[in-house]
């Protein structure tokens, strides 16, 4: 009988409030990895499907991106594998921080591939290195996004603690519990209920002033 791993505990999740997360932002204006940053914060996509977008998945003018893979290190080299799950294969909507930031990340690329030249790898990625090769997570992390938590004067956080951020400021915005798990890709909305429990005050006492303001109407 298959036994499902231990859930990590909600003591370990750690978030950005609103305030930090503008912060960061700003701190990543002009970052060559500003776009995934921002994608990071407003879609709560993991770091592996990330470095794994292609462009053809991108629909900047419908506002939308198709989540179909994640990229993973193996000796040698790197592996694209496909999302399992119909839940984790997603569709997934973009605020218009994101199309503006991805708009310009495009544009940034193209300059980088012109460049190049012969020695671009063009494999479509919208998050490649500046041959157009597939990024190391390791090294974003180390090279990139901790130096940038530092320079903004943010806590040493987990990269995955931006997809806890971006779930905890929609719910905490009134975004319906649904919503947010089809964006994460969670497999039930009890995953996402029971991930964030700790917003769940918030979002009754809204409720609670919400039943106020329809009877008193």
């Amino acid at each position: 009988m298959l036994v499902s791993p231990p859930r990590a505990p909600q003591s370990d999740i750690q978030t950005l409030d609103a305030t930090q997360a503008r912060l960061l932002f700003e701190q990543a204006k002009g970052d060559r990895f500003e776009a995934l940053y921002v994608l990071a914060l407003t879609s709560g996509m993991r770091l592996g499907e990330l470095l794994a977008l292609h462009w053809r998945d991108v629909d900047l003018d419908a506002g939308a991106l198709q989540v179909r893979a994640t990229l993973h290190e193996v000796k040698g080299g790197f592996q694209f594998a496909e999302r399992k799950t119909e839940h984790s294969r997603r569709r997934v909507l973009l605020s218009q921080t994101a199309i503006t930031a991805l708009r310009g990340h495009r544009a940034a690329q193209a300059g980088e591939r012109l460049r190049a030249g012969g020695d671009w790898g063009d494999g479509d990625l919208v998050f490649a290195n500046e041959l157009g090769r597939p990024v190391s997570a390791s090294n974003l992390r180390n090279r990139s996004y901790w130096p940038l938590l530092k320079a903004a004067g943010l806590p040493r956080l987990r990269f995955h603690d931006l997809r806890h951020t971006a779930a905890t400021l929609l719910l905490g915005q009134g975004v319906h519990p649904k919503v947010v798990s089809e964006m994460l890709g969670h497999s039930r909305i009890t995953v996402t209920l029971d991930l964030y429990s700790h917003v769940t005050p918030t979002m009754q006492e809204a409720a609670t002033r919400a039943m106020d303001s329809v009877l008193r109407a």
